[in-house]
């Protein structure tokens, strides 16, 4: 493993969401392009947005320090606004799709010959599709010939794509660590397929400590580099069809099957019991109520995803971060300890997930 997909780091966002661009080739000339598509973005202005990006192009600045350290560097400010509560979820899409339509405007000229073909898709359930496009379109001013799947795309399908088009790489992207278990699915698919695998993604660490645990071939830490590494030469040939136990031999005791079975039912009995517990939740409004169960779905798809990895760090940072989100909005962090505790309750016959809990309670209560 020489090599994160997408061109981001794992700060200030630790579990993906609003993640920013980092890179040691950045360009400095962009950052007064960075401020003006800034403003442009913010004030929903599509068509200033445009602009922007053509002037810089007409300036001289080059292409890939275009898409990197202007649309991405906005895109990552985007992320920073909404955790830090300056930004509603409606202005996020807006922006994010603004940078996305942008984009358009770097469109490169044809490779007089080109390196080879490579697939990006981000992998089932992933939804973030921004910087996966921003990987494919470095690829593509490179000189790649560049199949872009987009966003949430099923195994079965990626796999079919291979099939009929051969490429020398799959690129896969993930924001989330929640979607882990499909990545890890998709790597060894494509992996059995005689396809070697770069991934990349906040999903697979800062370090790439859970591309390394699930086998891939490659990991790339942002974009430049990613394109570095297929430049450099053909990844590795993988060895073949494996199980999943032969990666992640933990889960052979079958608690994060059980407990990936049983998310409806522990997140509606945990909002129950708060109910029960928790007198004060009867005067909630619709939203407050709504928030809460979307507060608790989240907290456990990240234990089954720590279970999938073992890994008490991802549900430690996700938890932590969860914590600085809901303090920017009023909420005290100590909210989230009394589902936590119902939490374990209800799994008092899983060791891994109850210690996982443990650690989650002791990053909380460690908190200023």
């Amino acid at each position: 493993m020489t090599t994160l997909l997408t061109g981001l780091s794992d700060e200030p966002n630790r579990h993906g969401v609003g993640a920013r661009l980092t890179s040691p080739h950045g360009d400095t000339k962009a950052a007064r392009w960075a401020d003006e598509l800034w403003s442009a973005v913010r004030a929903g202005d599509e068509y200033t947005a445009v602009d922007v990006v053509t002037e810089a192009l007409h300036a001289g600045l080059e292409p890939e320090a275009v898409l990197l350290d202007v649309i991405g560097a906005v895109q990552h400010r985007v992320g920073l606004e909404w955790a830090a509560n300056r930004m509603s979820v409606a202005e996020e899409h807006v922006a994010t799709a603004i940078n996305d339509r942008v984009i358009a405007t770097l469109s490169p000229h044809r490779p007089a010959a080109g390196r080879g073909r490579v697939t990006i898709a981000c992998v089932d359930q992933e939804w973030h599709s921004l910087p996966a496009r921003l990987v494919a379109e470095t690829l593509r001013l490179r000189g790649w010939e560049v199949d872009y799947l987009g966003a949430q795309v099923p195994t079965a399908h990626l796999i079919g794509h291979v099939h009929r088009t051969a490429p020398a790489a799959v690129c896969l992207s993930s924001s989330l660590p929640t979607r882990l278990p499909m990545a890890h699915t998709a790597i060894t698919a494509c992996q059995a397929a005689g396809t070697p695998v770069m991934v990349g993604g906040l999903a697979f660490g800062a370090d790439g400590r859970y591309a390394r645990l699930l086998g891939a071939d490659a990991w790339a830490p942002e974009a430049r580099a990613a394109a570095d590494e297929l430049a450099a030469g053909p990844l590795p040939q993988p060895s073949g069809a494996r199980q999943t136990t032969d990666d992640l031999p933990h889960l052979a005791d079958q608690e994060y099957t059980m407990v990936a079975q049983s998310c409806t039912r522990l997140v509606r009995d945990t909002f129950q019991l708060l109910e029960q517990d928790f007198p004060a939740m009867k005067d909630y409004s619709d939203e407050q109520r709504e928030r809460t169960a979307e507060d608790l779905a989240h907290i456990v798809d990240f234990l089954a995803a720590a279970l999938y990895v073992d890994s008490a760090v991802l549900f430690t940072d996700f938890l932590e971060w969860t914590a600085e989100v809901l303090t920017a909005r009023g909420v005290p962090a100590r909210s989230l300890v009394p589902g936590l505790d119902l939490l374990e309750e209800q799994l008092r016959d899983f060791p891994r997930a109850r210690n996982l809990i443990h650690a989650g309670r002791a990053a909380l209560g460690s908190r200023p």
